[in-house]
C-alpha cells in the first residue's frame, strides 16, 4: 500500500515558494527602511516627511530667519524658553504648573488642542468641539486677518474675560497675559502639518503665529520624560471605572454561561462522526504512531490476536478454545509443525521492525494455508 501522507519532502516543496515570497518581501522592506535613513516620524514633527509632519513649516521658518530648536525635555523647554515663541505640541502630557512656568518665561505660547485650562487660562473652557474644515477667521487678531480662511476645527474655546479674541468659530482663541505676549489655543494642529501647509492661508496663519519672536521653541513632550512622571501610577489606576464595571458584568455573565452549559441533563449518548475516516489511513496512522513510539512488539500482539481471532470460526472452535487446541487444529489443517505454529501464534513477541514484518508475513501466510484448506 503506497502512503498518501505528507512527508518532509513534500512538505518542503509545498511551501519554499511561499516562503521565498515572504523572504524576497522582507528582503525589500529592509531595504527600503534602510535607504530612508535617520528620519523622524510623528505627528507634528518638525523634521518628519510624513502628511501629518511638519517639516515644511520648519523650513519656511527657518528660511525666514527663525531659530527653530526641538526640544523633548521639560528641562530642556525651560532653559530656552526666556523670551521665545514656545509652541507645544501636546500640552495634556504636561502638567499644568509646568505650563504655567513655561508661560512665565516664554513671550508667545501657541498650544496645540489643550483640554486642561483652569490653571493656565482662567476664564476659558472647552464647551465641544467641529470637524475640521475650511473656515473664515471673523476676528481682529492679525495673524487670522491677514491669513484669510483656514483649516481648523477640533476643540471649541469660550471665554469669559475681557480682552480676548476668538477667531474661525472659537477654533483659535488668543488670551493677552502679562509681559505683552499672547497664549494661543489651537483646537487642532491640522495648519501646522505638511499635508494642509500649503491650502488655503495655513501657511500665514502657521508662520506669524510661530515666527513673531526669532527664536522658536518646538516643545514635543514625551512620557518618557522623568521630569513629567510626578506620580507613578499602575496599570489598573488607569483603567476607566466604566471599564472595570463592565469586566466584572462580563466575568459574571460568563460564570452564568458556564454553569448553564455545565449541566447534565441525561446519560452520555453517543453521536455519529461528523466524517467517516477510511480504515485505510487509520490503520496507517496508528502503524506510524506505533513505529515513531518504538512498539514493535504491541504491534505484533495486535496482528497476532487478529489472525487468532479470524482463525478460529475457520476451524470451529469456540471463542474461549485453549492455546493447545489452537495450536493442534491449525497444524493439522495448514500441515505445518505444531512446534512452528504455537510459537508463531503464542511465542516471543517481535522485538524491531525486521521481525515485525517477517511475523506478518507468516501469519498471512498461516491464513491462506488454513483458508484453502
Amino acid at each position: 500500500m503506497t502512503s498518501v501522507s505528507p512527508d518532509a519532502r513534500r512538505i518542503w516543496r509545498g511551501v519554499r515558494l511561499p516562503l521565498a515570497i515572504l523572504a524576497i518581501i522582507f528582503a525589500a522592506a529592509l531595504v527600503a527602511v534602510l535607504a530612508r535613513g535617520d528620519q523622524t516620524f510623528g505627528a507634528l514633527e518638525p523634521e518628519s516627511y510624513e502628511p501629518g509632519g511638519s517639516r515644511a513649516l520648519a523650513q519656511l521658518l527657518k528660511g525666514q530667519g527663525v531659530d527653530v530648536r526641538t526640544v523633548r525635555t521639560f528641562g530642556d523647554a525651560r532653559a530656552v524658553a526666556t523670551g521665545a515663541t514656545l509652541l507645544v505640541t501636546s500640552p495634556e502630557l504636561v502638567k499644568p504648573e509646568r505650563l504655567a512656568e513655561l508661560r512665565s518665561q516664554a513671550k508667545d505660547i501657541v498650544l496645540v488642542a489643550p483640554r486642561t485650562l483652569d490653571q493656565l487660562v482662567p476664564g476659558v473652557s472647552k464647551i465641544g468641539s467641529e470637524d475640521v474644515a475650511v473656515r473664515q477667521p471673523e476676528c481682529t487678531v492679525a495673524a487670522a486677518v491677514a491669513a484669510g480662511d483656514a483649516r481648523l476645527g477640533g476643540i471649541v474655546y469660550h471665554a469669559t474675560l475681557s480682552g480676548v479674541r476668538s477667531c474661525y468659530q472659537g477654533t483659535l482663541l488668543q488670551v493677552p497675559h502679562q509681559g505683552g505676549g499672547t497664549v494661543t489655543l489651537l483646537g487642532a494642529g491640522d495648519p501646522l502639518t505638511n499635508d494642509e501647509i500649503s491650502e488655503n492661508g495655513d501657511a500665514a496663519l502657521s508662520m506669524r503665529l510661530l515666527g513673531r519672536n526669532p527664536r522658536l521653541v518646538w516643545y514635543l513632550p514625551s512620557t518618557s520624560d522623568p521630569a513629567l512622571d510626578t506620580v507613578k501610577l499602575s496599570f489598573y489606576d488607569l483603567i476607566p471605572d466604566g471599564w472595570r464595571f463592565g469586566v466584572l458584568q462580563l466575568g459574571i455573565a460568563a460564570a452564568v454561561i458556564a454553569l448553564w452549559r455545565a449541566r447534565r441533563l441525561g446519560p452520555v449518548v453517543t453521536e455519529p462522526l461528523p466524517v467517516v475516516v477510511r480504515s485505510a489511513e487509520t490503520t496507517e496512522g496508528r502503524a506510524r504512531l506505533y513505529r515513531r513510539s518504538g512498539s514493535a512488539d504491541h504491534a505484533g500482539d495486535i496482528l497476532r490476536e487478529a489472525a487468532r481471532a479470524r482463525l478460529r470460526p475457520l476451524l470451529g472452535l469456540p471463542v474461549d478454545a485453549d492455546q493447545a487446541a489452537v495450536v493442534e487444529s491449525v497444524a493439522r489443517r495448514s500441515g505445518w509443525d505444531e512446534n512452528r505454529v504455537g510459537a508463531l501464534l503464542y511465542g516471543p513477541l517481535p522485538g524491531n521492525d525486521p521481525e515485525l514484518v517477517r511475523m506478518a508475513s507468516e501469519l498471512d501466510e498461516l491464513e491462506t494455508r488454513v483458508g484453502e484448506s
